[in-house]
Parts: structure tokens; sequence; C-alpha cells
């Protein structure tokens, strides 16, 4: 079983390891635009780890989807978009008083792949607040290195956590929505990685070569209030708000 280890020392540690993939992507070439470091990091293959997510049946039964912005997802978010799910992105840092978008391919006048990108998904977005989300189906979220008992780590601002905590503490995600990632496969670790209370497991793992199915992860129950700095909380408009009601 992975240790949980206490926050600082994790941070450390994710750190180390963080640094070993980005440069192994980097010395194999496998980064794409912009590079590797200090990113999810852009994966040559992105197209067809995407190819092999859309082929599960996880996949085909969700009509529902919260994927992340960053570039190695943008087929991902294509092919939602093109499958006619509905999709969700949080807004960058969480930062607006409504923290995510909801892109409804039925109400866009761009092709999935224009809509998908970036900052365009973030403009034509609805902006929407928790309380008037749908359950999400799948979350695809991304991955700077994975192990094959489904441990990830990010890269280190925690906004996948605070996202994943919120739609926990509002019943959008439970034990039936699936969580994967898509990487290169040389960003799978075949070790054990170190996690803490406010880290999510992935349900599947899916590359260019692969699909890995993990034993069934350990999940967090919502926000973790004692994880967080007060700056970071204040910054937040919804954790704000949530700390508000809690006094």
């Amino acid at each position: 079983m992975t240790e949980v280890l206490d926050t600082a020392d994790t941070e450390r540690a994710k750190q180390a390891v963080r640094q070993r993939v980005w440069d192994r992507l980097e010395r194999q070439r496998l980064a794409r635009f912009p590079g590797a470091r200090g990113r999810i990091p852009n994966f040559v293959g992105a197209e067809e780890a995407a190819a092999r997510l859309a082929a599960l049946a996880q996949w085909r039964s969700a009509q529902v989807v919260k994927a992340n912005p960053d570039s190695p997802q943008l087929p991902v978010r294509s092919r939602v978009l093109a499958g006619g799910k509905l999709l969700y992105l949080a807004v960058p840092k969480l930062a607006e008083e409504q923290p995510f978008v909801l892109l409804d391919p039925a109400s866009l006048d761009v092709s999935p792949r224009k809509a998908a990108a970036k900052d365009r998904a973030l403009r034509l977005g609805e902006p929407v607040g928790v309380a008037d989300m749908r359950r999400v189906d799948l979350v695809v979220c991304g991955t700077v290195a994975v192990n094959r008992q489904g441990v990830r780590i990010g890269k280190g601002g925690g906004f996948a956590d605070i996202e994943y905590g919120l739609l926990v503490e509002a019943g959008l995600v439970d034990e039936n929505t699936v969580l994967a990632t898509t990487v290169h496969d040389v960003q799978v670790l075949d070790e054990e990685l170190p996690e803490t209370e406010h880290d999510f497991r992935v349900d599947l793992v899916v590359t260019p070569g692969e699909v890995i199915e993990t034993a069934r992860p350990r999940r967090s129950n919502g926000i973790l209030w004692d994880h967080l700095p007060e700056e970071k909380i204040a910054a937040i408009p919804e954790l704000a708000r949530r700390r508000s009601l809690r006094s």
C-alpha cells in the first residue's frame, strides 16, 4: 500500500518525481510545445490516448464529463463535444464567483476541435456555479506522473483536488463517477508514489499504448480545510463562501 506522508514531506517527494518525469519526456523528445517542465506536459501521442479512452464502455456511457483545460487533453475535450456530451471546465484557479463553465455541443456554432481549445472554451462556455451543475459521469484530469495503482501527481497547484472536493461535497461526483487520466507511457511509473489525504486516485490510466484499469481507488471525502492556506481560501470565492457558511 502506498504510504500517506505528511503534507510537507509529500510535496517535496512529489516535486522530485515531477522533475524526473519532465526530464524523461524532454530527453526522449516526447514533449510537445511549449515543453514539459512546470506544467501538465503536452505529450506525443495525446490523440491516440484520447482515441483509446473514447473506445471504452465507461466513455460511451458517460453523458456529462468534467475535464481539465490543459493542452494534452485537448483531443479528449474535442471528442467529448463531438460525441454530443456536456463538458464542464473549471475557470483558471477557480477565481470567479461561478467557478466552472459548461459547453453544450448543441449550442455551439464552431467545430468541436475549435470549441475545445482552452481559451475559446472558456469564452464560449456558460459560467455556472456548483449549485447549478449536473452530476458528472466522467472526470478526466491532467497528470505529470501516475502509477498502476492510480496514484497521480499533478503539476503542484492543488486546484484539481479542490475542484474534485467541491464536486464531492455537492454530490455531483460519487463512487460511481469514473476518474481517468491520459498520459504518455513513460509517465506511468512502476513504483509507489507519495500522496496525502486530499489526493484522489484514478480508475483509468490511458496511454497511446495501453489502458490500465486500477483497483478501486481511494477517494477524498471533500475539502480538507486544514490542508488549505488562508491565502488560497481567500483567493477562491467558492471556498471563501463555504467557509463563511461553516463559521
